[in-house]
């Protein structure tokens, strides 16, 4: 008998750990999978695009940011005529749709060209496919959402700059594409969770659209989670550092990205660059708010040791830092 083994002929103890740990993870893919196939949905059967309460006027007064938005707070933005504001927190909406959308496009790529190089009887390919689809619904809805306003929109120029890189990592680089995701879908979840707990009147369209995505991004983010759990530990020398470098930079721009306004509507509102630095700045509502934002993807960098106290001057430097444990 091996001396690892024990008298029952059974695994030693750490490589029944790596066995267990083998079998709840491929357990949690197929109960994600199962859940793709019992819960999910269609952009156009289940939202009643053309029921007349769901229907986009600009000028709806439900579009106005509320008080405790970065802009909705400002002076200026409380000065403008009731019209102006609806239009403008209707185009930020919009705005942040169209980024939805070309992030999604960027997502279901990456996914694609990540199982494409998944080894025969991968657990992680079913679930890829699955992940796949329902991003695919989630376009069409933001697409359709963005048509139905009327209003121009221009996304960050650098979405179109980094799309290629970041399909790269999903081939190349897993890990930095997984906490990708992360760096793009918590901002989203959060601020669509307290949105929808905030109590307050929300146009029909905004509400639906909000609840299905929650519903299927929480699948979404539990497999990322869990993948880079079972993968970022095994990673070693330069692969290591170039994970914590880029994670930190990754997610300070997805963060900026949904949670201020862009160029274009800065430029359409001629909205001050002093209202922007108030609203914006260093020590900012919106500052802090990113940070809650980021609380889950940051925690679980501090867990995988991406985030470590030698690391933590670059993320304070990005204005994403908090201490393990703290949301800000």
């Amino acid at each position: 008998m091996h001396a690892a083994t024990t008298l029952s002929g059974e695994l030693p103890q750490e490589e029944r750990a790596a066995v267990d740990a083998d079998e709840a993870y491929r357990a949690l893919l197929a109960r994600l999978s199962h859940q793709s196939v019992v819960k999910h949905y269609d952009a156009y059967a289940d939202v009643p695009w053309d029921d007349p309460a769901y229907a986009v006027d600009p000028d709806d007064v439900r579009f106005v940011l509320s008080e405790d938005d970065p802009l909705g707070a400002t002076t200026w933005y409380r000065a403008q005529p009731e019209h102006v504001r609806a239009r403008i927190g209707l185009h930020m909406l919009a705005t942040f749709a169209r980024i939805g959308w070309q992030f999604e496009s960027v997502l279901k790529r990456g996914l694609l060209e990540f199982a494409r190089r998944l080894p025969d009887g991968a657990p992680e390919f079913r679930y890829c496919y699955h992940e796949v689809i329902e991003e695919a619904q989630h376009s069409l809805i933001f697409h359709e959402f963005v048509r139905r306003t009327g209003l121009t929109v221009r996304p960050p120029a650098i979405l179109g700059v980094g799309e290629r890189f970041v399909i790269g990592f999903a081939r190349r680089f897993p890990e930095l594409f997984f906490f990708f995701v992360l760096a793009g879908e918590d901002p989203i979840d959060y601020v669509q969770r307290r949105m929808l707990q905030q109590g307050r009147t929300l146009h029909p369209l905004v509400e639906r659209i909000s609840r299905i995505h929650i519903t299927e991004e929480a699948r979404h983010m539990a497999f990322a989670r869990h993948f880079l759990r079972r993968t970022v530990p095994r990673l070693r020398g330069p692969n290591r550092f170039l994970l914590s470098l880029r994670t930190a930079v990754v997610m300070k721009i997805a963060s900026m990205m949904m949670t201020r306004p862009s160029a274009h509507v800065v430029r359409t509102y001629n909205i001050p660059r002093q209202v922007l630095t108030d609203a914006y700045g260093p020590g900012s509502m919106a500052e802090e708010r990113v940070k809650r934002a980021l609380f889950k993807p940051r925690e679980l960098a501090w867990e995988l040791g991406v985030l470590t106290p030698g690391w933590a001057w670059l993320w304070k430097r990005l204005r994403i830092y908090a201490p393990q444990g703290s949301p800000v």
